[in-house]
């Protein structure tokens, strides 16, 4: 056997493997965020505040946690709508949908689904 045969656990078994990303691409997925970098930048900072405040205000700072971390799952909440709502639009026409249809609609899920995963 060759030093790179898979059987070997070599570099070729690295090589030979997709990532994810090659496997969303091959499936019609993005990897996109769910949130703009700006957004999720902003989010960020104002979680840092909440705990920068704990030492001198802890009460306050849980209070703003609690608040931030509700915000952030009513925008996740209201994207999952608006994405259910594009994918009802698509295959929700009535009886006469189409097996593609249906099939689109089930990547588009699951392209949603997965990146919710990866909040």
């Amino acid at each position: 056997m060759l030093p790179n045969d898979k059987k070997t656990g070599g570099t070729a078994d690295l090589i030979d493997r997709p990532s994810d990303e090659d496997s969303a691409r091959r499936n019609g997925e993005s990897k996109s965020p769910l949130l703009a970098a700006s957004e999720a930048d902003g989010l960020r900072q104002r979680w840092a505040d909440c705990q920068r405040s704990f030492v001198d205000e802890p009460r306050d700072s849980v209070k703003a946690a609690d608040e931030l971390v509700a915000e952030l799952m009513q925008t996740l909440a209201r994207q999952f709508a608006e994405a259910r709502a594009n994918l009802e639009q698509q295959w929700g026409r009535g009886d006469d949908v189409s097996t593609e249809d249906l099939r689109i609609a089930l990547q588009r899920y699951r392209e949603f689904f997965n990146r919710l995963l990866e909040v």
